[in-house]
């Protein structure tokens, strides 16, 4: 007899005690997840800092770094699908061990870079390493948590790329600064050494440490886990019946219009992340670590709003409208950077703040939607498919501000064309409604 076939004889004190069960899978899981995605957004836009310093010791142009801060996603595309398909194969636990390592490995030899060829190839195989996380990450959720308690599961997960700017920023304005020239090696060298070491030993903890399947979870009781198999199991029935086949959802209109979507929501993701500190530069500060800490206090903004808006997506049941509101304040904020860059420091950054507040907000509750529409292999590949095609926004912002602010000198242009694509997103998710059964969005 299996965990749910066991359920009925299972008391109902464990049944009525879901929450508690949640919030035990919640501190066992959550924690460790968070960490990693902290350490894969530190890993990822490191380079932003790095930025401040090696340019000049390198002689990169703004289009090299545009370039190269962008060429990540290409690898993310390339082997995004084929590791969330994987780890339906071989299990979370080990695919997220060998994502960690690998990323934590190829960040570490970023110190190494001289050469713009050599600076392109890292930051492929940074991507091409990290590919398969994000959307791995929440497909093992849906193993352990119904839709009804996703959205805040999702968006205290996914606050972690904003918590990154946190932390991150101010480490890397202390490293760059402490450590110049010690041992011979610049601030941006021990930035990168010191940032992913620690990345492969957490990856080494997960093989350890994680549980691939709700039946392998030996630290809840029998009782708990059948409560939860069978709560997933009612999920299940009350969505509906949902594609699970991936040939089938490739051919599907619906993945290809979410995609588009996250598309336009990921070109502002990368502008605030890869040009963040460029444009506090730009702004007028020129001290590493004060801006270390302006790109902080936005991105504690920016993980509150992901936190809140998934606790209000859950409660309402409506993460449809939370997304255009988030999307349209990082549109209108985005805008106001690109008309005050260079006249007001102040109105600059707090345009940032809410710039990075709207465009990470967004993203808890935007994948509420998908989810919704597939389940199984579907699910796996679909997301997949979604983030990686969708990650090229991420390629399309660095390198496209780059060549901006190489040929103009300024990214205020680049930045009014960020904001403009924002808003065609907001049209495409007011186009999805009709995707959906009416009020369930």
């Amino acid at each position: 007899m299996n965990i749910v076939d066991s359920a009925a004889a299972i008391p109902t004190r464990a049944a009525d005690n879901l929450g508690s069960i949640y919030r035990k899978i919640g501190f066992r899981l959550i924690p460790i997840l968070m960490l990693l995605w902290v350490m894969a957004w530190i890993d990822r836009v490191n380079v932003s800092f790095a930025k401040l310093q090696m340019m000049d010791e390198l002689r990169f142009s703004d289009a090299v770094y545009g370039l190269g801060a962008g060429i990540f996603f290409i690898g993310y595309l390339i082997f995004e699908v084929p590791s969330n398909l994987l780890l339906q194969k071989i299990g979370a636990r080990r695919t997220i061990a060998r994502i960690a390592i690998g990323w934590g490995a190829t960040c570490a030899l970023m110190a190494l870079v001289t050469t713009p060829t050599a600076f392109y190839a890292l930051r492929f195989l940074l991507g091409a390493f990290e590919a398969g996380f994000f959307p791995g990450v929440i497909l093992y959720l849906t193993l352990w948590f119904p839709s009804n308690r996703r959205a805040r599961v999702f968006g205290i997960f996914m606050s972690s790329a904003a918590l990154s700017g946190v932390l991150g920023g101010p480490l890397a304005g202390l490293i760059m600064s402490a450590l110049h020239a010690h041992v011979g090696l610049s601030g941006w060298q021990w930035l990168f050494i010191l940032e992913g070491i620690p990345t492969m030993l957490i990856g080494v903890f997960c093989l350890f440490y994680l549980t691939d399947k709700l039946k392998d979870a030996r630290w809840l009781s029998l009782e708990e886990r059948a409560a939860v198999a069978a709560d997933l199991e009612r999920d299940h029935a009350v969505l509906g019946d949902r594609e699970h086949h991936f040939g089938s959802v490739i051919r599907d209109r619906r993945l290809w219009a979410f995609t588009a979507i996250y598309f336009c929501v990921i070109v502002a993701n990368a502008t605030v992340a890869f040009w963040g500190p460029t444009i506090i530069r730009s702004a007028g500060v020129a001290d590493i670590q004060t801006i270390g800490w302006i790109v902080s206090g936005a991105s504690l903004l920016g993980s509150a709003v992901m936190i809140l808006n998934g606790f209000i997506a859950d409660r309402t049941g409506r993460p449809l409208i939370l997304c255009i509101l988030s999307l349209l304040v990082a549109s209108v904020a985005l805008g106001t950077i690109a008309t005050f860059l260079h006249t007001s420091a102040v109105i600059t950054i707090v345009a940032f703040a809410f710039a990075l507040a709207g465009a990470y907000g967004t993203i808890p509750v935007f994948w509420q939607m998908p989810n919704r529409l597939f389940a199984g292999t579907a699910a796996a590949g679909g997301i997949a498919v979604i983030n990686s095609f969708g990650n090229l926004g991420g390629f399309l912002a660095p390198y496209g501000l780059g060549l901006a602010a190489s040929e103009t000198g300024d990214v205020a242009g680049g930045l009014i064309a960020v904001s403009l694509i924002v808003v065609i997103a907001v049209f495409g998710i007011v186009a999805a409604r009709r995707f959906f059964t009416p009020g369930t969005v």
